[in-house]
């Protein structure tokens, strides 16, 4: 062997000696991919974060998402991408508790471990369900209505997303309460979980002359686009009984105001999602279905609960 063999071969072995150790490294880091159905939202932009900031403690973790724009043919794709990756954990926060059953079988199939998380699908084909009881946030929207308007009054549902079992449970849950009053009268909208959804639809109500006693709002952030077109009309929030879902700093501040009356904290999942992770990755036995509890928030301990953010 010469010299200049000699040392080509050294370097070679050198070249192998640096890079052996990162790759090692690389392989041993499991990827958690969160196939989001939209980042517009604000609560469901929260929840990525939240995942993302609990992955960031955990050095083995490799963290990537994506945002579907609230297009169910657009998640199907990302997951289906995600299942071509190989991911070890897939996320998946949908708006159709239908559609998106096939891919999520074939992610499970596929050896992947699937956590749905806060909205709930048609299948058993994944790992964890994580939510809230939302037929039981509906429900204690509908006592807590019944209760301000002396069980009488005119009341203005606003529906999220109608193809999201979320939205279908916490409709279900209010009604099923409030039919225990007949001199309710409720009306519905649909605000799809959005602001500018939600303010189109009350600017409609409001300039057909319609006007309600109460709102139970399925999210805070349709309540935000609520809340500018009262003021257009000229009425006073104070003078509307108004019920949120999810408690952000901003339902906080209305409540604060006097401007919302109540809402029921609804956790983002973040670290119970992670939580749920890392002990499915190490082979723990996890459970099926993990339930957070909820928590109305009013002006009596508005200043004692934290916002989800």
């Amino acid at each position: 062997m010469t010299r200049f063999q000699r040392a080509g071969y050294w370097l070679v072995t050198l070249l192998l000696f640096l890079t052996m150790p990162v790759k090692a490294a690389e392989a041993q880091r499991a990827v958690v991919a969160f196939a989001q159905d939209t980042l517009r939202n604000d609560f469901r932009k929260a929840q990525v974060v939240a995942v993302r900031n609990a992955i960031a403690n955990q050095p083995d973790l490799e963290f990537i998402y994506s945002d579907a724009q609230g297009k169910t043919a657009l998640l199907i794709r990302h997951i289906e991408n995600f299942i071509s990756q190989q991911v070890d954990v897939l996320i998946v926060g949908t708006n159709d508790e239908s559609s998106v059953v096939p891919v999520i079988s074939k992610a499970h199939q596929a050896g992947i471990k699937v956590i749905v998380l806060d909205r709930g699908v048609k299948t058993r084909d994944y790992t964890t369900f994580i939510n809230s009881d939302n037929y039981e946030i509906g429900a204690i929207a509908g006592r807590f209505i019944a209760d301000k308007l002396n069980d009488k009054g005119k009341v203005l549902l606003l529906e999220g997303i109608l193809t999201a079992d979320v939205t279908q449970l916490r409709s279900r849950g209010f009604l099923d309460v409030v039919a225990n009053s007949p001199k309710i009268q409720v009306i519905k909208r649909t605000g799809n979980y959005l602001r500018k959804d939600a303010l189109m639809e009350m600017e409609k109500l409001l300039a057909s002359g319609e006007r309600v006693d109460a709102i139970f709002s399925e999210s805070d952030s349709m309540l935000s686009g609520v809340r500018p077109v009262l003021a257009k009309y000229g009425i006073d929030p104070a003078t509307v009984v108004m019920v949120g879902v999810d408690y952000t700093s901003e339902a906080r501040q209305s409540i604060r105001d006097g401007k919302q009356t109540a809402t029921i904290k609804f956790p983002l999942g973040g670290p119970e999602t992670v939580d749920t992770v890392i002990k499915a990755l190490a082979g723990e036995t996890v459970p099926e279905h993990i339930v957070i509890p909820v928590q109305m928030v009013t002006s009596e301990n508005v200043e004692f609960v934290a916002p989800i953010f």
